[in-house]
């Protein structure tokens, strides 16, 4: 009995749930990719030299065809052969050609076939999408990009460890390829900076264009101004409290001034002149003791207005108000005109930057 309860414990905890066996059946599966093998590469190398014979045979066909052939023909006087060419091999080569695309026709709706059995691409009229090489190959006219397949294939081969080129050819297409795209993307890149230049001449575009920047990035440069006070002019200003540093030069002034005010009241030297001998010390005295409040009265303030609490409070409002001024000004638009002009220069210097001439490729 204890056996068979532990069994069917066992049992019951590995039975799915019916909300994961829900999930589980409700799950797209991924498509199946074919697995390469030996028939499947061997099939592939005959269709690639097949494609490389068929476009070698029409590339040559199409040369001995044109005119520039028959003036060659003369110069060398054999216009014999080109005739007999002309008239003999032509149209054989065109009928195989023929045949050769009806082949090419029936082997790619085979392989269509085929992948929607396998269940390749998720949907089975994907099929003609992805090989849209090979669909219009089919082509007489689009032959040459029976010249993709071949490529495809070589490519294939490639992946599989089947060293179809040698590696420094492989290197050295490699390398053409990425100088093909880097040339035709800095053209490109240059056009629309050279385009943006222009209609930044247009001064309401220039405007709009700031104003949109401003209006997208209001928050960010807010919080960015309060960072570089909170970073810059709170430590200055929490200086003033202390008595040893920036404090005391306000103090000692606020001081100085006031006993200046007291020795330069005519009055109040009148009066105190009245008192004999004690006179002119208490005047003395209370110059002194107006030094002295006035520096107690500048570090009180200091003390108090210059809390962590105030401080931060007021470079809050002055961020604020910085970041909601009126872009209707020269002097900012003129600003972030500099600014803009520079980053698009140095983003441009640094596209006509050709990388591929920093390679070792060249051996320059």
């Amino acid at each position: 009995m204890i056996v068979s309860a532990s069994t069917t414990s066992s049992v019951t905890d590995t039975k799915p749930l019916p909300n994961q066996l829900k999930t589980s059946l409700s799950e797209p599966k991924p498509p199946r990719r074919p697995q390469p093998n030996r028939l499947k590469l061997a099939y592939d190398i005959v269709i690639l030299i097949a494609i490389s014979i068929d476009l070698l045979f029409i590339s040559i066909d199409a040369i001995l065809m044109s005119n520039f052939s028959s003036h060659v023909a003369e110069w060398l006087a054999i216009s014999d052969r080109l005739s007999w060419y002309q008239m003999s091999l032509h149209d054989p080569l065109r009928t195989v050609g023929g045949f050769f695309t009806i082949f090419l026709i029936v082997e790619l709706l085979v392989r269509w076939a085929i992948a929607i059995k396998d269940k390749v691409y998720y949907r089975w009229f994907f099929f003609p999408f992805v090989h849209w090489y090979e669909v219009l190959g089919c082509f007489p006219q689009l032959r040459a990009l029976r010249l993709f397949r071949a490529v495809i294939i070589g490519r294939r081969l490639h992946q599989l460890g089947y060293q179809v080129l040698p590696q420094p050819w492989i290197n050295r297409i490699k390398f053409y390829i990425d100088v093909l795209l880097e040339e035709l993307s800095d053209r490109v890149i240059l056009t629309t900076i050279y385009n943006f230049r222009q209609q930044l001449t247009d001064s309401d575009v220039h405007k709009s264009l700031i104003k949109s920047t401003i209006e997208r990035n209001r928050d960010q440069i807010e919080a960015m101004l309060l960072s570089l006070l909170r970073q810059e002019l709170v430590p200055t200003l929490q200086k003033l409290t202390d008595k040893s540093q920036g404090g005391q030069l306000i103090a000692n002034e606020v001081g100085n001034a006031i006993q200046d005010g007291l020795a330069n009241t005519p009055e109040l030297r009148r009066y105190l002149r009245l008192i004999p001998i004690a006179g002119s010390l208490i005047e003395s005295q209370l110059q002194h003791i107006g030094h002295n409040i006035g520096e107690n009265v500048v570090y009180s303030l200091n003390e108090r207005l210059l809390k962590a609490e105030h401080i931060d409070a007021l470079m809050v409002n002055i961020a604020h108000s910085i970041v909601n001024i009126d872009i209707n000004n020269s002097a900012l638009e003129a600003l972030l005109a500099s600014i803009i002009n520079d980053s698009l220069n140095e983003f441009e210097a640094q596209i006509k930057i050709q990388q591929w001439k920093h390679q070792d490729m060249l051996n320059l």
